[in-house]
Protein backbone atom coordinates (compact mmCIF):
# COMPACT_ATOMS: atom_id res chain seq x y z
CA UNK A 1 0.00 0.00 0.00
CA UNK A 2 0.92 3.49 -0.68
CA UNK A 3 1.58 5.97 2.20
CA UNK A 4 -0.13 9.29 1.96
CA UNK A 5 1.01 12.15 3.19
CA UNK A 6 -0.31 14.78 5.43
CA UNK A 7 0.09 18.46 7.40
CA UNK A 8 1.21 17.73 10.96
CA UNK A 9 -1.57 21.21 11.45
CA UNK A 10 -4.20 19.46 9.86
CA UNK A 11 -3.31 15.69 11.27
CA UNK A 12 -3.60 17.24 15.06
CA UNK A 13 -6.33 19.20 14.15
CA UNK A 14 -8.10 16.02 12.98
CA UNK A 15 -7.22 14.36 15.94
CA UNK A 16 -8.38 16.95 18.70
CA UNK A 17 -11.93 17.76 17.10
CA UNK A 18 -12.52 13.32 16.98
CA UNK A 19 -11.31 13.72 20.84
CA UNK A 20 -13.75 16.36 21.53
CA UNK A 21 -16.17 15.32 20.12
CA UNK A 22 -16.01 11.92 21.65
CA UNK A 23 -16.35 13.84 24.85
CA UNK A 24 -12.89 14.50 25.93
CA UNK A 25 -11.53 18.02 27.79
CA UNK A 26 -10.25 20.41 24.75
CA UNK A 27 -7.09 20.97 26.74
CA UNK A 28 -6.43 17.29 27.06
CA UNK A 29 -7.40 16.53 23.80
CA UNK A 30 -4.77 19.39 22.55
CA UNK A 31 -2.15 17.51 24.22
CA UNK A 32 -3.08 14.16 22.81
CA UNK A 33 -3.40 15.07 19.73
CA UNK A 34 -0.17 16.82 19.67
CA UNK A 35 1.34 14.07 20.88
CA UNK A 36 -0.18 11.47 18.45
CA UNK A 37 1.38 13.54 15.40
CA UNK A 38 4.86 13.51 16.75
CA UNK A 39 5.06 10.43 17.39
CA UNK A 40 3.82 9.94 13.74
CA UNK A 41 6.55 12.01 12.94
CA UNK A 42 8.87 9.74 14.23
CA UNK A 43 7.61 6.98 11.88
CA UNK A 44 5.73 4.95 14.86
CA UNK A 45 2.92 4.56 12.94
CA UNK A 46 1.35 2.26 14.92
CA UNK A 47 0.88 4.68 17.96
CA UNK A 48 -0.24 7.80 16.47
CA UNK A 49 -2.91 8.74 15.03
CA UNK A 50 -3.89 5.74 14.05
CA UNK A 51 -4.89 5.31 18.07
CA UNK A 52 -7.40 7.79 18.09
CA UNK A 53 -10.04 4.78 17.12
CA UNK A 54 -9.36 2.68 19.81
CA UNK A 55 -9.10 5.63 22.03
CA UNK A 56 -12.83 6.46 20.98
CA UNK A 57 -15.09 3.99 22.40
CA UNK A 58 -13.37 4.02 25.63
CA UNK A 59 -14.22 7.66 25.74
CA UNK A 60 -17.80 6.85 24.73
CA UNK A 61 -18.14 3.90 27.80
CA UNK A 62 -15.97 6.03 30.20
CA UNK A 63 -13.05 3.63 30.72
CA UNK A 64 -11.05 6.77 29.82
CA UNK A 65 -11.93 9.75 32.15
CA UNK A 66 -12.62 12.93 30.54
CA UNK A 67 -11.76 15.45 32.59
CA UNK A 68 -10.41 16.32 36.30
CA UNK A 69 -7.29 15.72 37.80
CA UNK A 70 -4.75 13.15 38.87
CA UNK A 71 -4.41 12.38 42.68
CA UNK A 72 -0.83 13.32 44.32
CA UNK A 73 -1.04 9.88 46.39
CA UNK A 74 2.54 10.95 47.74
CA UNK A 75 5.13 13.07 47.28
CA UNK A 76 8.57 12.66 48.48
CA UNK A 77 10.03 15.44 46.38
CA UNK A 78 13.04 12.60 45.05
CA UNK A 79 10.44 10.07 44.91
CA UNK A 80 6.24 10.83 43.80
CA UNK A 81 3.26 8.09 43.34
CA UNK A 82 0.35 9.51 41.41
CA UNK A 83 -3.43 7.91 40.78
CA UNK A 84 -3.71 8.57 37.28
CA UNK A 85 -7.81 7.63 37.34
CA UNK A 86 -7.76 6.68 34.07
CA UNK A 87 -6.88 10.33 32.31
CA UNK A 88 -5.63 10.14 28.95
CA UNK A 89 -1.78 9.01 29.08
CA UNK A 90 -0.66 11.69 27.02
CA UNK A 91 -1.90 14.45 29.27
CA UNK A 92 -0.48 12.63 32.65
CA UNK A 93 2.74 12.21 30.88
CA UNK A 94 2.79 16.14 29.84
CA UNK A 95 2.47 16.94 33.61
CA UNK A 96 4.96 14.51 34.85
CA UNK A 97 7.76 15.62 32.51
CA UNK A 98 7.39 18.98 33.71
CA UNK A 99 7.42 17.86 37.23
CA UNK A 100 10.61 15.25 36.92
CA UNK A 101 12.58 17.42 35.07
CA UNK A 102 11.95 20.58 37.46
CA UNK A 103 13.02 17.92 40.31
CA UNK A 104 15.70 16.63 38.52
CA UNK A 105 17.14 20.07 37.72
CA UNK A 106 17.29 20.61 41.87
CA UNK A 107 17.65 17.01 43.48
CA UNK A 108 20.12 15.65 40.32
CA UNK A 109 17.71 12.92 39.78
CA UNK A 110 13.96 12.28 40.66
CA UNK A 111 11.34 9.10 40.13
CA UNK A 112 7.65 8.74 40.09
CA UNK A 113 5.28 5.83 39.43
CA UNK A 114 1.84 6.26 38.35
CA UNK A 115 -0.96 3.74 39.11
CA UNK A 116 -4.13 3.45 36.99
CA UNK A 117 -2.89 6.01 33.69
CA UNK A 118 -4.88 5.04 30.44
CA UNK A 119 -2.63 4.84 27.84
CA UNK A 120 0.35 6.70 27.07
CA UNK A 121 1.43 6.01 23.82
CA UNK A 122 5.27 5.89 21.85
CA UNK A 123 7.63 6.01 24.67
CA UNK A 124 10.54 8.15 22.45
CA UNK A 125 7.89 10.32 22.02
CA UNK A 126 8.19 11.37 25.51
CA UNK A 127 11.63 10.23 26.42
CA UNK A 128 12.68 12.93 22.89
CA UNK A 129 11.30 15.63 25.32
CA UNK A 130 13.36 15.37 28.20
CA UNK A 131 16.72 14.71 26.30
CA UNK A 132 15.97 17.57 24.07
CA UNK A 133 16.25 19.41 27.47
CA UNK A 134 19.58 17.65 28.47
CA UNK A 135 18.13 15.06 30.73
CA UNK A 136 18.15 10.96 30.66
CA UNK A 137 15.28 9.60 31.35
CA UNK A 138 14.11 6.31 31.69
CA UNK A 139 10.55 5.10 31.06
CA UNK A 140 8.46 1.78 31.61
CA UNK A 141 4.63 0.80 31.13
CA UNK A 142 2.37 -1.92 31.56
CA UNK A 143 -1.36 -2.83 31.90
CA UNK A 144 -1.90 -5.19 34.81
CA UNK A 145 -5.56 -5.42 32.97
CA UNK A 146 -3.79 -7.38 30.08
CA UNK A 147 -2.49 -10.65 29.46
CA UNK A 148 -0.74 -11.12 25.89
CA UNK A 149 2.19 -12.52 26.78
CA UNK A 150 3.35 -16.05 28.46
CA UNK A 151 6.17 -16.44 30.75
CA UNK A 152 9.31 -18.26 29.41
CA UNK A 153 8.16 -22.13 29.59
CA UNK A 154 4.53 -21.67 30.16
CA UNK A 155 1.83 -21.49 27.83
CA UNK A 156 -1.02 -19.08 29.29
CA UNK A 157 -0.51 -15.64 28.67
CA UNK A 158 0.31 -13.82 31.91
CA UNK A 159 2.05 -10.23 30.73
CA UNK A 160 1.15 -7.06 28.62
CA UNK A 161 4.49 -6.95 26.14
CA UNK A 162 6.13 -4.12 28.85
CA UNK A 163 7.71 -1.34 26.99
CA UNK A 164 10.73 0.82 28.47
CA UNK A 165 12.60 3.53 26.65
CA UNK A 166 15.73 5.39 27.33
CA UNK A 167 15.96 9.08 26.09
CA UNK A 168 19.16 10.65 26.54
CA UNK A 169 21.11 13.67 24.69
CA UNK A 170 24.04 13.86 22.10
CA UNK A 171 25.32 16.02 19.25
CA UNK A 172 22.66 16.17 16.75
CA UNK A 173 20.33 14.53 17.99
CA UNK A 174 19.01 12.01 21.29
CA UNK A 175 19.51 8.74 21.56
CA UNK A 176 16.25 7.06 22.06
CA UNK A 177 16.62 3.36 23.12
CA UNK A 178 12.56 2.18 22.50
CA UNK A 179 11.70 -1.77 22.97
CA UNK A 180 9.84 -3.54 24.83
CA UNK A 181 10.02 -7.42 27.29
CA UNK A 182 8.43 -9.10 24.38
CA UNK A 183 9.72 -10.15 20.92
CA UNK A 184 6.80 -7.94 18.80
CA UNK A 185 3.93 -5.76 20.51
CA UNK A 186 0.63 -5.78 20.82
CA UNK A 187 -0.24 -2.74 18.15
CA UNK A 188 2.36 -5.26 15.42
CA UNK A 189 -0.20 -8.00 15.85
CA UNK A 190 -3.25 -6.18 16.00
CA UNK A 191 -1.59 -4.52 12.06
CA UNK A 192 -0.84 -8.06 10.82
CA UNK A 193 -4.27 -9.29 11.48
CA UNK A 194 -5.47 -6.44 10.18
CA UNK A 195 -3.84 -6.71 7.00
CA UNK A 196 -4.52 -10.43 7.07
CA UNK A 197 -0.16 -11.12 6.78
CA UNK A 198 1.30 -13.47 9.24
CA UNK A 199 4.92 -12.37 11.00
CA UNK A 200 8.27 -13.41 9.13
CA UNK A 201 9.13 -15.36 11.97
CA UNK A 202 7.66 -17.60 14.73
CA UNK A 203 6.65 -14.94 17.12
CA UNK A 204 3.79 -15.88 18.87
CA UNK A 205 3.25 -19.33 20.56
CA UNK A 206 -0.48 -20.88 20.28
CA UNK A 207 -2.29 -22.49 23.39
CA UNK A 208 -0.06 -25.81 23.11
CA UNK A 209 3.05 -24.09 23.15
CA UNK A 210 3.86 -24.50 20.07
CA UNK A 211 6.32 -21.23 17.97
CA UNK A 212 3.79 -19.84 14.97
CA UNK A 213 4.01 -16.77 12.88
CA UNK A 214 0.28 -16.46 13.12
CA UNK A 215 -1.04 -13.51 14.64
CA UNK A 216 -4.38 -14.66 15.01
CA UNK A 217 -3.81 -17.04 17.90
CA UNK A 218 -4.31 -14.20 20.14
CA UNK A 219 -7.90 -14.04 18.75
CA UNK A 220 -7.98 -18.01 19.64
CA UNK A 221 -10.16 -20.28 22.18
CA UNK A 222 -8.30 -21.37 24.13
CA UNK A 223 -5.66 -18.04 23.48
CA UNK A 224 -1.83 -18.15 22.36
CA UNK A 225 0.27 -15.46 23.46
CA UNK A 226 3.41 -13.50 21.85
CA UNK A 227 6.49 -14.73 22.71
CA UNK A 228 9.02 -12.82 25.13
CA UNK A 229 12.29 -11.39 24.07
CA UNK A 230 14.50 -14.22 22.67
CA UNK A 231 11.96 -16.54 21.84
CA UNK A 232 11.98 -20.08 22.23
CA UNK A 233 15.54 -20.07 22.54
CA UNK A 234 16.19 -17.27 25.16
CA UNK A 235 12.76 -16.32 26.41
CA UNK A 236 14.22 -16.44 29.92
CA UNK A 237 15.72 -12.60 28.91
CA UNK A 238 12.52 -11.45 28.00
CA UNK A 239 11.16 -13.27 30.80
CA UNK A 240 12.97 -11.23 33.30
CA UNK A 241 12.51 -7.85 31.66
CA UNK A 242 8.76 -8.43 31.82
CA UNK A 243 9.18 -9.35 35.57
CA UNK A 244 11.46 -6.22 36.54
CA UNK A 245 8.68 -3.73 34.59
CA UNK A 246 6.04 -4.80 36.11
CA UNK A 247 7.89 -4.74 39.73
CA UNK A 248 8.78 -1.27 38.79
CA UNK A 249 5.37 0.23 37.10
CA UNK A 250 2.93 -1.77 39.28
CA UNK A 251 4.39 -3.00 42.86
CA UNK A 252 6.30 0.63 43.61
CA UNK A 253 3.09 2.09 42.44
CA UNK A 254 0.94 0.48 45.03
CA UNK A 255 -1.83 -1.14 42.43
CA UNK A 256 -1.53 -3.88 39.76
CA UNK A 257 -2.45 -7.46 39.32
CA UNK A 258 -2.90 -8.53 42.95
CA UNK A 259 -6.55 -5.69 42.25
CA UNK A 260 -7.73 -7.44 39.33
CA UNK A 261 -8.35 -4.49 37.32
CA UNK A 262 -10.35 -4.71 34.22
CA UNK A 263 -9.82 -1.29 32.30
CA UNK A 264 -7.39 -0.90 30.07
CA UNK A 265 -4.66 1.03 31.98
CA UNK A 266 -1.16 1.81 32.07
CA UNK A 267 0.98 2.10 35.40
CA UNK A 268 4.36 3.65 34.63
CA UNK A 269 7.81 4.19 35.76
CA UNK A 270 10.03 7.79 34.91
CA UNK A 271 13.14 7.87 36.08
CA UNK A 272 14.64 11.37 35.25
CA UNK A 273 18.17 12.31 36.02
CA UNK A 274 20.71 15.50 35.57
CA UNK A 275 24.06 14.44 34.16
CA UNK A 276 25.25 17.62 35.26
CA UNK A 277 24.85 16.14 39.15
CA UNK A 278 27.08 13.29 38.06
CA UNK A 279 30.24 13.83 36.01
CA UNK A 280 28.84 17.01 34.21
CA UNK A 281 26.91 17.71 31.16
CA UNK A 282 29.84 18.36 28.87
CA UNK A 283 32.15 15.38 29.91
CA UNK A 284 28.71 13.55 29.37
CA UNK A 285 28.23 14.67 25.54
CA UNK A 286 31.83 13.60 24.93
CA UNK A 287 31.49 9.97 26.46
CA UNK A 288 28.17 9.06 23.75
CA UNK A 289 29.89 11.21 21.16
CA UNK A 290 32.57 8.75 21.57
CA UNK A 291 31.00 5.47 22.14
CA UNK A 292 28.32 6.87 19.36
CA UNK A 293 31.07 7.34 16.68
CA UNK A 294 32.49 3.77 17.82
CA UNK A 295 29.33 1.81 16.95
CA UNK A 296 28.38 3.64 13.40
CA UNK A 297 31.93 3.21 12.47
CA UNK A 298 31.91 -0.53 13.01
CA UNK A 299 32.65 -2.41 9.80
CA UNK A 300 28.78 -3.41 8.99
CA UNK A 301 27.71 -7.27 8.29
CA UNK A 302 28.47 -7.56 4.38
CA UNK A 303 25.20 -6.53 2.61
CA UNK A 304 24.08 -4.57 5.15
CA UNK A 305 23.69 -1.05 5.82
CA UNK A 306 25.71 0.87 8.00
CA UNK A 307 25.54 1.22 11.92
CA UNK A 308 23.05 3.05 13.34
CA UNK A 309 22.41 4.66 16.87
CA UNK A 310 19.09 4.26 17.88
CA UNK A 311 17.40 7.95 17.26
CA UNK A 312 19.04 8.69 13.92
CA UNK A 313 16.38 6.84 11.58
CA UNK A 314 13.54 8.78 14.14
CA UNK A 315 15.74 12.12 13.48
CA UNK A 316 15.73 11.20 9.54
CA UNK A 317 11.65 10.43 9.81
CA UNK A 318 11.54 13.38 11.70
CA UNK A 319 13.47 16.34 8.91
CA UNK A 320 11.60 14.47 6.04
CA UNK A 321 8.11 15.08 8.03
CA UNK A 322 8.94 18.71 8.62
CA UNK A 323 9.75 18.88 4.80
CA UNK A 324 7.39 16.51 3.08
CA UNK A 325 4.89 16.35 5.13
CA UNK A 326 3.12 13.53 7.95
CA UNK A 327 3.70 9.80 6.32
CA UNK A 328 0.27 7.43 7.11
CA UNK A 329 -0.38 4.05 5.78
CA UNK A 330 -3.74 3.82 3.53
CA UNK A 331 -4.71 1.24 6.40
CA UNK A 332 -4.31 3.53 9.80
CA UNK A 333 -6.05 6.65 7.83
CA UNK A 334 -8.97 3.73 6.55
CA UNK A 335 -9.52 3.25 10.23
CA UNK A 336 -8.90 6.86 11.18
CA UNK A 337 -11.65 8.14 7.95
CA UNK A 338 -14.26 5.36 9.13
CA UNK A 339 -14.09 6.66 12.97
CA UNK A 340 -14.51 10.38 11.65
CA UNK A 341 -17.62 8.93 9.34
CA UNK A 342 -19.26 7.73 12.50
CA UNK A 343 -18.65 11.31 14.40
CA UNK A 344 -19.42 13.66 11.61
CA UNK A 345 -16.26 15.12 11.45
CA UNK A 346 -14.67 16.46 8.13
CA UNK A 347 -11.52 14.87 7.07
CA UNK A 348 -8.16 16.74 6.41
CA UNK A 349 -7.37 16.32 2.55
CA UNK A 350 -3.85 14.35 1.88
CA UNK A 351 -0.73 16.75 0.39
CA UNK A 352 0.04 14.41 -1.19
CA UNK A 353 1.59 10.20 -1.40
Amino acid sequence: MTDLRFSRDDLAALARTMLTRAGLDRDMAEVVAEFLVRTDELGVTTHGVSMVPYYLPELASGRMTASGRHEVVRDNRVTMVWDGNYLPGHWLMSQALDICMDRAREFGMTALAIRRSHHIGCLSTLTRIAADQGFVCYIATSDPSGKWVAPYGGTEPVFTPNPWAVGYPADGHPVLIDTCSSITTVSKVREHIGNGTRFEHPWMLDAEGRPTNDPAVVNAEPKGSILPVGGMDHGHKGYSMGLMIEMLTQALAGHGRAEAPTRWGGNVFVQMIDPDAFGGFEPFLREVAALNEACRSSRPIPGRPPVRVPGDRAHETVTRSQSDGVSLPEEVWTRVAASAAELGVRLCTPIGR
